[in-house]
């Protein structure tokens, strides 16, 4: 490496006995800065009279910049393998170079022996002359384009580096020192990859600007050698002009040979294809990769989109020019993120300061309540001990008592030699008790105490993993929203749920947006709502008609974890209209059967439908059973869903003229089918008949999990047939069914609930007050939806405050 202000000395493969004269800076930059040459003595004199004395100095500033830039370039002309300037380098498939040396070193710690690079690759010493290379190579000649034709078309011939009759080819992975991934070379291992050319120059235009130690001498003058002054790639030499005639005589090949400038790196004059020794001319696009008139026409590119090389030149050189000129018009940008970056540093090791000085007090205080816990369990199994010890030592001593001539036995014989009787008898009668329980102790005899503290036992296996589980806190994964809990009704309810390995959350955040109003300049904004307990959410007051996307987000002591993906809700189409189920008018409670809240109904079929399926082929009469809302609509456009049993017989649910409603179905008479229509007006299966005013009623007919749609509205639901719409169709049942109704347009519309598709629409007697109706003919259920705002979950209001994304 070198270091601001020094020069490099290059190193030759013939050492010379002179020493190398001393390192300067390379001519042109000396002229730069005026000195190295004779008027170096002028501007120090103009210096010393105080003359021209800024423009010095803006030439040395200008010196001290460009020193300071090659010096930042030396990073990118380093090998990752040797840590030098690159020498030959080669571009790997992953587009990293290495060079040549360090690849078949590293190809033989692998175990390669025979891939370290292509037998006809020019010689790598200086020195080396055409004389030192096998003949045969300047003899070997390709085979001619007819010959090269007919050996493709017939099938001949091998891919290149496949030996002939090889059924298994070996393939050579490189271990890639930059990007530590192992790389395909193919089976010609090195000898199939290209020469960096360019990297070569940028090395040695490098090598020359900051270490131009000295000339370069001649490699083949015998010693002392003098200055080179020719070089010649072909004998990838440098000569004197005594020695460059002398080894190119006239008259012979060699005298051929164009003289170059003295370097110590030579190059071919282009960049030859590995695999047929041409000169490349085009670019294969699909395999990224230049080729060669002959690559063209193999068959491992065909079909490939390859263009000329020019072209290719042309639009990298485009791209790339494009990409420098934004990132040296933004220079003020890069610099920002770097005071941005090694602020980062600078609270990083404050961070990292503190988290240690945490982690050492938590430790700490563990220690510390371990050290507390022991001294109080030591002192419960000492008072144990010691309590133990005092029961066992009177024991002891009762038992030595017993012991002939000492203590009770003792005194209970001299007791004995008293001849006195009532003395005795007064002085007998104690001591017999005591006899009689040493006795019983000696014949029922146990320690009164036991030795062993197996109740002092402690089970440290669960504390024992927790901590060796201990570890610190990871923030929260992303949630995952239940989408078949969440929907947009009257509210929106979120719900979600953490992974299963997730850590913990505190509380969440809940983002969301509206995706259907013009987008802004700048960044997306949402509407944000912190600290949210539980894993669901109402968010009130949502605009009707509207497409919000939600996401979610939890937070813990570690810090908040990643978005939950994006779900999209579409809300009702209007304000959602609260009601409940009203069985007063043309019901019969013996077949419906309405729940406490008023939100539900079940029509149990009778006996009329029992004997029509006796007598299903000599014609029956059925009844019709309805039951509206409570409430009845006079302005404006209201919306409400249901869900019908897919098990149910025949249901119709609608809407119709409160008084027309009442008049038709006050005792409503018993029908032959159940294909009758009781409304006499607008029904999606009913007769196709055209009347010029808008019915009192407006249904839509459900039968055994389908929806049966006439003619108008399958061209409305965009459903034809062969033939163009068709007549009347069915289809599949939503889980929900949605009804929106206009009472300024007299228009009622049918939807599926979940998505929002409009299934039907149809015009509507509005002349008066207007109230849901539900019809059933035979067994059938259905289930008003509940508004979300009777749900006991947290409430967030939509409308508040935004933040930016």
């Amino acid at each position: 490496m070198l270091v601001p202000g020094a020069c490099a000395v290059t190193s030759h493969p013939h050492p010379s006995p002179h020493p190398h004269p001393a390192p300067a800076l390379s001519p042109g930059f000396a002229a730069a800065a005026g000195i190295g040459h004779p008027g170096a003595g002028g501007h120090a004199r103009a210096m010393a009279e105080g003359e021209d004395m800024q423009t010095f100095t803006s030439i040395m500033d200008a010196l001290v910049r460009i020193s300071t830039s090659m010096k930042n370039m030396e990073k990118e002309l380093l090998c990752p393998v040797c840590q030098e300037m690159y020498k030959q380098p080669l571009v790997l498939p992953c587009t990293h170079n290495v060079c040549q040396a360090c690849a078949r070193e590293v190809l033989g710690q692998q175990g390669y022996i025979g891939h370290g690079g292509d037998p006809s690759s020019e010689p790598t010493s200086p020195a080396s002359t055409p004389s030192t290379r096998s003949p045969r190579l300047s003899r070997r000649t390709l085979p001619k384009p007819d010959r090269l034709d007919r050996l493709l078309k017939s099938g001949f011939g091998t891919y290149p580096g496949r030996k002939r009759g090889a059924l298994h080819p070996q393939v050579i992975m490189f271990p890639c020192p930059a990007c530590q991934g192992d790389v395909e070379l193919g089976e010609r291992g090195l000898a199939g990859l290209f020469r960096n050319l360019t990297l070569e120059r940028v090395v040695e235009r490098y090598r020359q600007s900051v270490s131009v130690g000295g000339a370069i001498l001649c490699q083949l003058c015998k010693p002392p050698p003098l200055e080179a002054t020719k070089g010649c790639t072909e004998c990838r030499a440098t000569f004197c002009n005594e020695c460059f005639k002398l080894f190119h005589p006239w008259g012979t090949q060699k005298a051929q040979h164009e003289p170059t400038l003295p370097t110590l790196s030579f190059r071919p004059k282009g960049l030859m294809c590995p695999d047929h020794k041409e000169e490349v001319t085009h670019y294969c696009k699909t395999c990224q990769r230049l080729v060669c008139q002959l690559c063209r026409v193999r068959r491992t590119h065909s079909g490939h989109k390859i263009t000329p090389v020019v072209s290719a030149y042309q639009a990298l050189k485009d791209k790339l020019t494009k990409s420098l000129t934004y990132i040296l018009g933004n220079q003020d940008t890069v610099q920002t993120q770097i005071c941005e970056l090694e602020e980062t540093v600078r609270h990083t090791e404050v961070s990292g300061q503190q988290a240690k000085e945490e982690v050492s007090q938590l430790v700490r205080g563990l220690g510390a309540v371990l050290e507390e816990k022991r001294v109080s369990l030591l002192q419960a199994i000492e008072e144990c001990q010691q309590e133990r010890l005092a029961r066992l030592g009177a024991q002891i001593q009762e038992h030595r008592s017993l012991l002939d001539g000492s203590g009770l036995v003792g005194y209970a014989q001299e007791v004995l030699k008293e001849t006195d009787q009532p003395c005795f008898v007064q002085a007998a009668k104690q001591l017999h008790s005591r006899i009689a329980r040493a006795t019983e102790a000696l014949q029922t005899f146990r320690p009164a105490a036991s030795s062993s503290f197996r109740h002092c036992q402690l089970d440290v296996g669960r504390e024992m993993k927790l901590l060796t589980e201990l570890n610190f806190l990871r923030v929260p994964e992303a949630p995952v929203i239940d989408t078949q809990r969440t929907f947009a009704y009257d509210q929106i309810f979120l719900c979600w749920r953490l992974p299963p390995h997730s850590p913990p959350a505190w509380h969440y955040t809940i983002e969301f947006r509206r995706t259907d109003v013009p987008a802004q300049p700048g960044p997306t904004r949402w509407q944000r709502r912190e600290e949210v307990r539980g894993t669901s959410a109402l968010l009130e007051n949502p605009d009707t008609g509207s497409v919000y996307v939600l996401r979610v987000r939890g937070c813990n002591k570690a810090g908040y974890g990643e978005y939950s993906e994006d779900v999209h809700l579409h809300t009702p189409p209007a304000p959602v209209l609260h009601f409940f189920l009203d069985g007063r008018w043309g019901t019969s409670r013996e077949r419906l059967a309405i729940s406490k809240d008023q939100r539900a109904v079940r029509s149990v079929p009778g006996l009329p439908l029992l004997l029509a399926a006796e007598r299903l082929l000599t014609g029956c009469h059925l009844s019709v059973d309805v039951v509206l809302g409570d409430v009845a609509v006079t302005q404006g456009r209201s919306y409400w869903a249901c869900a019908v049993d897919p098990a149910s017989y025949l249901v119709k649910v609608g809407v119709g003229l409160e008084s027309k409603l009442q008049e038709s179905f006050q005792g409503a008479p018993d029908v032959i089918s159940p294909r009758y229509d009781p409304d006499s007006g607008h029904d999606s299966g009913a007769e196709d008949a055209t009347v010029e005013a808008s019915p009192p009623f407006a249904f839509l007919t459900i039968g055994m999990g389908k929806i049966l749609l006439g003619a108008g509205a399958s061209a409305n639901a965009g459903l034809t047939g062969r033939d163009g719409p068709a007549a009347s169709c069915t289809v599949p049942l939503p889980p929900r069914l949605g009804i929106c109704l206009d009472y300024e347009r007299g228009r009622v519309s049918f939807l599926d609930a979940v998505s929002f598709r409009g299934l039907l629409e149809c015009p509507l007697d509005c002349s008066g007050p207007v109230c849901p109706a539900f019809c059933f003919i035979g067994g059938g259920a259905v289930q008003l939806q509940e508004p979300v705002g009777t749900k006991p979950e947290r409430k967030v209001t939509i409308g508040g405050f935004a933040k930016l994304d």
